[in-house]
């Protein structure tokens, strides 16, 4: 009887803690999260593969309705040995989206390959047609963010082909320099230039200086928060599947062509977009655990200077980010979505 009663409890027991494994392996999300915001992502995915990262978080992120991934151009010299051209960019969408076995649900969209050649005329692409096309939708009330991780040219072609759009969605921006009086350039960093700027000035002039688009920014001295280790990513992203392998694979031929010059800690400098769209708070809907300081839009130069414009218009510049709720995030969708995937 005693051994009945053993035998009995283990299998309730066995039961049990099975049943408690599968609800962490496999989250019923549809049970009991709608997707609340709508996003159109729009970044150089074939440079820096920190965009990769971010844009593989929006699509595991269940709050989040992705309505449009827009491949934009580097720099005409490329990045290490990849070319610059929107197309180069669109193809690593692509090569994202199959390792995630989702090519039946997404496909990227080719933005410009070429900077503005002035403010007033947009370049006609399929990217910048689809931010137009989703904004100026009325079949919905989800409010509609347009995340930039490079340049912004095909946002400012979209807002040049149709004004409206300023009404109606948010830009959250990775670019720009640090403020005064909330941080100073890291060591060697120009106070004149900043990486994403220096994509399309002329674009980055369209959105802050002519344009009325609410904007999020998360200048060079929040977005280099987003630090992160290679053993973390060894540890927690290498291995969880093909989605992961293809991520760190990524960034491993990054530190390779580099010549191993990169150390041990990257900055995934994109994944505030996710951040502060996917992961807001339960009521009053906001990234909450978040900081940023309401700031006149600076004007921005001919040199890609950012410079004080008391009567510019308000927006949030974003410099205190929650990194860990960022990556614990990451780290755990990621997890759960090869272990469903191993079933």
């Amino acid at each position: 009887m005693k051994n009945l009663n053993l035998i009995t409890t283990l299998f309730l027991y066995l039961v049990f803690n099975s049943a408690l494994l599968a609800q962490t392996k496999s989250p019923d999300y549809a049970g009991v999260i709608n997707a609340r915001v709508r996003v159109i992502v729009d970044n150089d995915f074939g440079g820096d593969p920190d965009g990769l990262f971010q844009l593989a978080h929006h699509l595991l992120s269940p709050s989040v309705e992705v309505k449009g991934i827009v491949g934009s151009k580097h720099y005409d010299g490329g990045f290490y040995d990849a070319p610059g051209d929107a197309k180069y960019s669109c193809k690593m969408v692509n090569e994202l989206l199959a390792a995630m076995h989702m090519t039946e649900s997404y496909s990227a969209l080719e933005g410009a390959s070429y900077e503005l050649p002035e403010t007033l005329t947009p370049i006609v692409t399929e990217g910048a047609e689809a931010i137009v096309r989703e904004a100026m939708r009325t079949d919905t009330d989800k409010p509609l963010y347009v995340v930039c991780g490079a340049g912004l040219t095909n946002i400012a072609s979209a807002f040049l082909m149709e004004p409206k759009i300023a009404e109606r969605l948010t830009l959250i921006w990775i670019g720009g320099t640090e403020y005064e009086g909330i941080a100073d350039p890291p060591p060697g960093a120009s106070k004149r230039w900043e990486y994403n700027t220096g994509i399309d000035v002329k674009a980055c002039q369209v959105v802050f200086n002519q344009s009325s688009i609410p904007i999020w920014q998360i200048p060079r001295d929040a977005y280099r928060q987003a630090l992160t280790s290679y053993s973390e990513l060894i540890y927690k992203v290498k291995g969880k599947g093909e989605a992961g392998n293809y991520l760190v694979g990524r960034l491993e031929h990054l530190m390779k062509q580099s010549n191993k010059s990169l150390g041990e800690a990257y900055v995934l400098g994109d994944s505030p977009l996710v951040l502060l769209t996917a992961l807001q708070s339960s009521w009053e809907s906001d990234p909450a655990s978040s900081k940023y300081k309401i700031k006149p839009a600076p004007t921005v130069t001919d040199s890609g200077m950012f410079e004080e414009n008391s009567v510019g218009r308000e927006i949030r510049v974003y410099y205190d980010l929650d990194i860990r709720l960022m990556f614990e995030d990451f780290f755990a969708k990621l997890s759960l979505f090869n272990d469903a995937n191993q079933k």
